[in-house]
Order: C-alpha cells, then structure tokens, then sequence
C-alpha cells in the first residue's frame, strides 16, 4: 500500500450502486470520479416501472439521488466514459478514462428537443428495449442527468458520413440548436485521474432470451423479456403506461410469467440464481392487474418461489389471496404461437403430478436472469481481478466488498445477483471500506457549497408560484394536471402556476430556479408526490435560488389521490384541487425559518459484539472515530461461535477469533462486555447511553446490531427426543462426532420450522442453504447415510445453486410438502418416523430416521423491544427493526444518527451481515464527519403567556423534548431533541404551544378554505 494516500475515489459504473457509494464518499468529505459508460447517470432503475415490496414508483424515488448525485460539488460525473488504463497500488492509483464525444456541449445544452424533432434518423430505442424508435440525437430518459441530448455517431447520417461534393449530408440539428450547443468536430478524449481507491459497479446485462428457441423470443411476437415487460407499463415507456401489446397495441387479458429464463440451467453455464426473478415477476403479476382497464388474468410459472428477503414472502402471500394472482408449479417444454392467427402465444408444461398441458395467453413474459456485462469483464481483465466461472467478479471471503486487489472494492451486480436494497447496502459498506482506508486524507480535496445570500422577504406582498407534476402517468393518467394548474391560477396569492411532466428532474429544477427570480416568488408550492422523499429536493432548490427553504409546502397528489382514486378520476381530481389549495394557504402563512446548529461528538456506539457488531466497531474505528462496543454476554462473537464452517467452507471459528483479537487489540475501540444498556438520551450528535453499571456513554450515532434468535420449535417431537435437532445442534454435533450422529444412517432435515407460518409469516432465507450445506457434510463424512430434505420451496438463491445441484448428485432426496400438508413425526417405540406426502406419487410415505434436523427460523431479537423505546425507532411486526426505506435507505432507521445491521434487520447469511455491518458504519461515518449538526428549525414553541406548566406536553413527547420549569411555571423546549411532531401542540388545551410550519393559525386558515 503507498504511503502517500489521496483523497479522491474512483466509482465506475453510475447505477444505484455507483450513486449511492458517490454520495456518501462526497458527504463523508472524499472528491468523487464518478465514471458512466452511457449517456446519463441511473443505471437500470430508471428502466422500472415500480419497486418490489413496497410498489414505489422507481423514477419517483430515484429522481432525487440524481439531482443530488448531479448538483453535487464534490462529485465528477465523466459519461460516455470507461477506464481503459491503471497503475499504483492501495492508496495512489493512477487511471486513464476515455471519454467518447457526446458532439453536444453539455453545459450549453438546454434539453429543449429541438435537435431530436428535427433529426430524420430513426432507430430502435435501447433504453425501451427495442420496443419504439428514438432518433440519432437523443435523451436516454426524461429526467435524465446530465439534463443534455447526445449523438449516436454510429447512426448520424453526417457522422457517418460527413461531407458529400461538398455538402454537409446533414446537419439539422445543428440548424435547430439555438443554444449552439452542437459540435459535430467533437473528439474522443483521454482525462487521467488520480485517487486513492476504486468502487466497482458496472452493472449487468439480462440473458438474452432468443438462446433457448424453446422460448420463442424474437420469432413470436406476444412474447417480451420482463425487462421490455417493465417498459410497457412504465410511465415513461413507449405507451406512456397504458398495458398494450407492442406489436398490435391490443390490451391483454390473459398473460403468463415463465421463471428462470438464463437461471439455473446448467447446460448454458449459468448454474445460479439471478435472486430477483420470482420477485420482479410478482410484482409485475400485480401490477398489470393495476395498469390495466380490463380485467386481467395473470399466472407465473415455476419450479421454486424464492420470496426470500425481508416482507417478500408476505408480497407472495398478498399476490396470491389478494391480487388473485395464480402460480403453477411446472416444467415448461415450449412455447408456440398460436394457429388462430390472434398472435398469441400458446405455453405447454407439465405439472408436478405429470400431466402435459397446454394454455394459450395474449401475452407471455420470461423472467430472464443477470449475467456478467461484457464491460464488466472487461473491466476485470483491465484491473487483473479475480472472476468466477460465471464472469462475476470474485470477492474474497468474509469481507462483502473487496476484490481480489487491495484498495479496489465491488458494489451491486459486479459480484453476483443481488437486489435494490443489497446492492444500495453493498455500495454504502463499499463507501465504507475507501473510507477506512483513506481516513488520513479525508477533507483534503473537497469543496464546500456556497448558497447566494437569503432574500429577505420579511413584509413582502406574499408571490406563491405553483407547480403541479404530472409524474408521466402515474398522477396525470387520472388527475386532470391542466384543470389543477388553472384552478391553482385563480387562488389567492398565487401568481403564476404551472405543470411539469417530472417536477423533480434536473430541468424543472432549474426552470424552477428561474420562475423564481422571474417572477419574484417568495413562496412556492410543489403539488406532486411524496414529501418524504422528495421535499429535501425541492427545498435544496429553493436555497438555490436564495430563499428560505421553509417558504415551501408540497401537495401529495400522487399517493393520496391518484394512487388511491384510480377509478374515480374526477373526484381524485377535485382532490387535488383542495391539497393544492390548502398547501398555498399554509405556504402563504409559512415564515422564514433559520436553521440550529450543534456541535457533533464524534464517538460511536455500538451495540451488540457479534460479527456484525464488530465489523462495524472496527470499520468506524477504521474511519478515525472512537468506538464504544457494547455485548451483554461476557464474551464477544455471538452467536457465530456456534457455527463451523460458513456458506463458501470458511473456517467461521478462525474467523471469529481473529475478529475478536483485532477488536481487543484496536486502540480506539473500548469494550463493555458482561453489560446492558439501562437508557439513552440525546439525538444526532449528542446522545448519552447509561448501562446498567452505571457508566454514561457520550456519542453522537449509535448502530444496533444485536443479532437475532434461533426459533426453538414447539412441533415435530423437538425437545422430547435428543435425536430431533436444529441446525446449530446438527453441526455442533457433526463438529464433535456426537454419539448421536457416529453411527446415523437415515437424515431427515425438515424445512420452514417457525418460518413462512401465522406466527412468523417470512422466510428465514439461510435455511436452505444450510440443510443442504449440512446434508452435504453428511454425505462426505457418511457416503453411505440415506438423507432427505423435505421443503416447501428450495431458496439456495445465488451462487447456492450449485450446492443444491451437487446434493441432488450426491444422492440426497428431495420431497416436497405443502403448508396445508406438513410432514408428521412420531415416535414408534424407539424409532423415529417421519411421515410425508411425496408431491410426484401423490401418496404418504414413511421415512425411520436416526436423525431429524429442523431447520428453525431466525426470529427477531428479544432486546429489539427495549432498545427501540430506549432510541425511538420502529419495529415491524415480526419484532425486526424497520429501515427508514427498504430500497434507499436499507441501513438508516427514520431516527437521525441511528443505523443497524445484522439479524436485527432481517435474516440473511453471514457474508451479508458483514455486507451491513459495514454499510452501517459507512452511514455512521457520513454523519460523524461533519462538525455540526444540523436542525431543520421546525420546532416546537411556547407562548409564555398563555403556559400553565400542566405537563401534558411533557407526558406526550416521545422524544422528551419538552420539560417543565416549576420555577417560572413555564414549559421548555429542547429545540435539539424537538422532532416536530406536532404531538405537544395538539393535546395542548390552552394553546400555548405552537409547532413552526404548522400553526394552529395556519391549520384554522386551511380548515376555513372548506
């Protein structure tokens, strides 16, 4: 590693991933290359129409990392680009980006279109996946970043062709841009960049369907990949939404997923799991039910249904008893067109039970799987990393982002399968690592932003400006947007409104900045989508164009009145007319309001010693910051000195010693072991924990990471008979050579013990992979031992495949049962027997068993109760912490300055937690590098004279924010603790506490509009 460090961080690849690790290095303090192989930043997401499990609309939640990652100082965004050329070590690096003309200067290109309109080339439309045309000058998307056209070369007619006799073959564009943005003498350029480490994310491409003609893609045309699927309902897509067939715009009634497309087909090579599949397809079943103004049948194909993240298995569940959605377990031989001549497609398969059957659809979908990009290969060959058989990069075991090169590390589908929230998690643990790494030279090349100064409005005559989005269709499809903004054009105060098809993209902000100074606003109001993600968005801009960011309000005319009055267009219009009222009315009364700033405590607290809380104990301390590291057991490692052997053969006991000597031997790690936290106090920057051994803790974030529990089944006899084991015990006893399993011949390990049931309704996600992992012991150390796995679904999602392949090899059975159908175990002298219905007979069959494993469920951790009343953040129902955003914010709790990782979260597998426990540290870290903290302002207050110090608001403020003063018989307030809940102001009976931004005299005002 080079003793001379730089404070700069290399991303290629500009998807979530590549976003994502940018933002945090440039929040924590690091200058960003960020390095995009295409025409603009976002990857694929901007691709989907929704997001699973929550349904969010893909562009809604991703627009505003755009503009951030965009607008962003300490971030440079090089597209059109790739790196062709390395040199250096861990530290200082030296790289060569090549970057193709784009021939339009991106900083006089306004993103007008009238290049486009007039260009005469037509070509298919990639980012539409061939379905549709764009021309050979184009925007990849409309709310794309850089907000700039670019020319295809390899289709403009004067870049292929230039000067004939004399005369330009064409130049319109050139004729049209009254910017002069064009410059078709543009060239190829080489930009040589230093830093100090690389994140690695380029991506992935889909299996291209047409390998396997059983399929039909390409020669029928109702069958479409799900990625061209995403596109027809995508409100950007080619029919603006609306369900058609691409080739004869007829709506379908009937269509079919066929999972597994390019997944686990060992004769192509790609013996592993894409892991997203079953999902997107679910997600795409339920959501053409919505798209749709017909009834619509939707039916998936597969052989297993791996719902195995967090809520996934209650989406499943949903889709099926809720949305109607069918699933057949099945073998697909073929699919044909059908002789009708309808264009449709006709699937015949096999059940489980044997029967061949055939069905006819107007549309069928293939779940295709994720390879390895050619860019990404490429990428590996240039830097010499290690890949696997598959062309994923190979990442070394145990540390859940580096590469087989120091200082060069992997987020996102470069290393594997993975979806939003892990990839989004493994660009944050990514982040994490560079920061570790180059801690010494953090703040040594970044700029700060500077704001032009305030505009005092103070006794204006109130000028509110109005605009409402039409979020393509997901609001305007039923909300009238043009009767909405000249509704708005007649309220009072207002002086100009408008509409935007995306209020939140990179041009509308800028119009937005203009508007402003245009029209000498002093307030403005936003009618478009969620406040919770994207009012920061709008209030940055505001700043921006030097106002207050608090003379803002922002109508929620997408989740409340398009979404949830889709069929009743007008009166979700009607709807959208009063929000967009009241959000002017209460605009109108908003005051400027002047941010508190505090100092920060640079300490972290972490809680819970296992491998997750030691992973980020030493990443933080890693990073520069003082670590307090808190187990209630008196030793450190968890529950992961239990385990032998982890999911790759690593040996977990090594492992977790030498985890535990390098957190001992860390000077800036300090350890409480054999204690518990009794109370925390404080909020972001300034948070005091008590243990129960009356020592006081000051730190400014805390991670939680108390890992989870190992279900102890209350069913199948476990715990009357030694011989009927979990998991854990099974390899502490193969480990030991237990009497119990020395002279075993007969295993049975039994599947979803506590899981994917009414009292733990998710899947456990490691437990397939462990029973076949142990079965496979077994077999190695038993050849001759007869072992069955009785399962619901195999979920060996991944690269786990191949151990579910090799155990079917091996001679281990598989027999499925059904929930309603589960196996019994009795107990018959003493001799074990399991009795289950083979799902190919059709029939019980009866197995004697020497040894039974139950594969029990991880359940969420006991403390989980205390420590989320104790740091005021939620659970879900089944006891897990709940994340602030499942997609884009999987590590960060909706309460500031507190972040968790483990099992605390959610099941998952060792090398996932480490994955987390790093992102979380990462996240920490982003918050502890600033010196102050910043309060929005937007708290309570108290009028003196109207306060009887009753205490009530004292009694209702979770957030203990409030105290009273017995002395002046007054209440106070802790503006650093106040969460602006409003809860104090409404149980007041005087009135006498107000909340800024939304006072009793602004709610009256708004009330009074009715």
């Amino acid at each position: 590693m080079s003793q001379s460090k730089i404070g700069a961080v290399l991303i290629v690849g500009a998807g979530i991933a590549g976003i994502q690790s940018a933002l945090d290095l440039a929040e924590s303090g690091y200058l960003v290359h960020l390095v995009e192989e295409s025409s603009a930043i976002g990857g694929t997401m901007p691709m989907l129409d929704k997001t699973f499990p929550t349904n969010d609309c893909s562009m809604c939640i991703l627009s505003p990392k755009l503009v951030e990652c965009g607008r962003h100082l300490n971030i440079r965004i090089y597209t059109n680009s790739q790196v062709v050329k390395t040199e250096g070590e861990a530290g200082n690096f030296k790289v060569t980006i090549k970057q193709k003309a784009r021939y339009i200067d991106t900083e006089k290109c306004t993103g007008c279109g009238s290049c486009a309109s007039v260009c005469p080339v037509k070509v298919d439309d990639e980012f539409n996946q061939g379905i549709g045309k764009r021309k050979a000058v184009f925007k990849q998307y409309s709310q794309a970043f850089p907000n700039a056209f670019a020319i295809d070369d390899k289709n403009c007619l004067f870049q292929k062709h230039g000067t004939i006799k004399g005369k330009d073959v064409c130049k319109k564009c050139v004729e049209a841009c009254q910017a002069g943005a064009i410059d078709h003498a543009m060239q190829d350029k080489e930009i040589d960049v230093e830093v100090g480490s690389m994140i690695l994310n380029p991506g992935f491409k889909v299996f291209d369907a047409s390998r396997l003609v059983y399929y039909g893609y390409g020669k029928i045309k109702s069958v479409v990949t799900s990625l061209e699927f995403e596109r027809l309902l995508s409100a950007s897509g080619p029919f603006d939404g609306h369900l058609v067939r691409p080739f004869d715009q007829k709506e379908p009634q009937k269509i079919a997923w066929i999972q597994c497309v390019g997944s686990r087909n060992a004769k192509i090579n790609n013996n592993y799991c894409s892991g997203v599949c079953c999902m997107y397809a679910i997600k795409e079943a339920v959501i053409a039910k919505e798209h749709s103004h017909i009834p619509v049948d939707t039916t998936i194909f597969y052989m297993d249904m791996r719902t195995h993240g967090k809520d996934f298995e209650k989406y499943y569940d949903s889709a099926k008893n809720q949305h109607g959605v069918k699933f057949i377990r099945s073998r697909i031989y073929e699919v044909n067109e059908a002789e009708d001549g309808s264009g449709d497609s006709v699937i015949r398969y096999s059940t489980e039970d044997g029967q061949i059957l055939s069905e006819q659809y107007d549309l069928v979908v293939l779940s295709v799987g994720l390879e390895a990009g050619d860019s990404s290969k490429e990428l590996s060959k240039i830097l010499d990393l290690k890949v696997n058989k598959y062309g994923f990069a190979e990442l070394e075991p145990l540390t859940g982002v580096n590469t087989s090169k120091e200082g060069i590390f992997a987020a996102g589908v470069f290393s594997g399968p993975r979806d939003i929230p892990e990839t989004v998690m493994q660009a944050s643990a990514a982040a994490s690592a560079v920061a570790s790494l180059l801690s010494e030279e953090r703040g040594t090349l970044v700029s700060e932003k500077q704001y032009p100064p305030e505009l005092d409005v103070a006794g204006d005559v109130i000028r509110t400006g109005v605009f409402i989005c039409h979020c393509g269709v997901n609001i305007g499809s039923i909300v009238d947007v043009p009767a909405v903004v000249e509704y708005a054009k007649t309220l009072p105060t207002v002086v100009m409104a408008t509409e935007k098809i995306y209020a939140c993209s990179q041009d509308a902000q800028a119009s937005m900045k203009a508007l402003i100074e245009e029209y000498k606003l002093n307030r403005v109001v936003v009618s478009s989508c969620s406040p919770r993600t994207h009012e920061p968005l709008f209030q940055e801009t505001l700043k921006e164009a030097g106002l207050n960011a608090h003379l803002f309000d922002m109508a929620n005319i997408r989740d409340q009145c398009s979404w949830v009055h889709m069929n009743e267009p007008e009166k979700a219009t009607e709807k959208a007319k009063d929000l967009t009222r009241l959000a002017v009315v209460r605009a109108s009364m908003q005051q400027p309001v002047q941010p508190v700033f505090m100092p920060m405590n640079h300490d972290a607290l972490v809680v819970g010693g296992g491998i997750a809380g030691m992973t980020s104990a030493l990443s933080l301390a890693g990073q520069g910051y003082q670590v307090h590291l808190v187990e209630k057991d008196q030793t450190l490692g968890g529950v992961a000195r239990r385990f032998s052997k982890g999911f790759r053969g690593e040996d977990m006991k090594a492992f977790v010693a030498d985890l535990i000597e390098k957190v001992n031997q860390d000077p800036k790690i300090k350890i409480y072991v054999g204690t518990q936290i009794k109370d925390v106090a404080g909020f972001l920057g300034s948070f005091t924990t008590t243990l129960d051994n009356g020592e006081q803790i000051a730190h400014g974030v805390a991670v939680i990471t108390i890992g989870g529990q190992e279900y102890q089944p209350k069913e199948y006899l476990y715990g009357q008979d030694p011989r009927i084991m979990t998991q854990l015990q099974l390899d502490e006893a193969l480990v030991n050579n237990d009497s119990r399993v020395e002279k075993a011949q007969n295993y049975v390990f039994v599947q979803c013990v506590g899981s994917r049931c009414e009292e733990n309704p998710y899947c456990s996600r490691t437990c397939c992979t462990k029973s076949v992992k142990l079965a496979l012991k077994v077999k190695t150390q038993n050849p001759a031992a007869k072992v069955f796995i009785l399962y619901r679904d195999m979920r060996t999602y991944g690269y786990f495949e191949e151990d579910y392949e090799l155990a079917r090899r091996s001679g281990i059975i598989f027999v499925r049962f059904s929930e309603n159908e589960k196996p019994v175990v009795a107990k018959e002298g003493e001799t074990l027997v399991v009795t289950v219905k083979d799902h190919v007979l059709g029939c019980p069959i009866e197995i004697e068993a020497d040894v039974i494993c139950l594969a029990a469920a991880i359940v969420a951790p006991a403390d989980g109760a205390k420590l989320s009343q104790w740091f005021k953040v939620p659970l879900n129902k089944e006891g897990f912490f709940l994340e602030a955003h499942m997609k884009l914010r999987p590590v960060d709790f909706s309460t500031d300055g507190v972040f968790m990782a483990g099992l605390a979260h959610s099941p998952k597998n060792t090398e996932e937690v480490i994955a987390q426990a790093k992102a979380a540290a990462g996240r920490a870290g982003v918050a502890l590098s600033k010196e102050m903290v910043e309060s929005a302002g937007l708290n309570a207050f108290v009028d003196k004279r109207k306060c009887t110090a009753c205490g009530t608001c004292e009694a209702v403020c979770s957030a203990k924010a409030v105290s009273v003063d017995m002395v002046n018989r007054v209440a106070v307030v802790n503006d650093a603790l106040c969460k602006g809940c409003g809860a104090c102001a409404s149980s007041c009976r005087c009135g006498a506490i107000n909340l800024r931004g939304c006072t009793n005299q602004q709610i009256a005002a708004m009330l009074n509009t009715f």
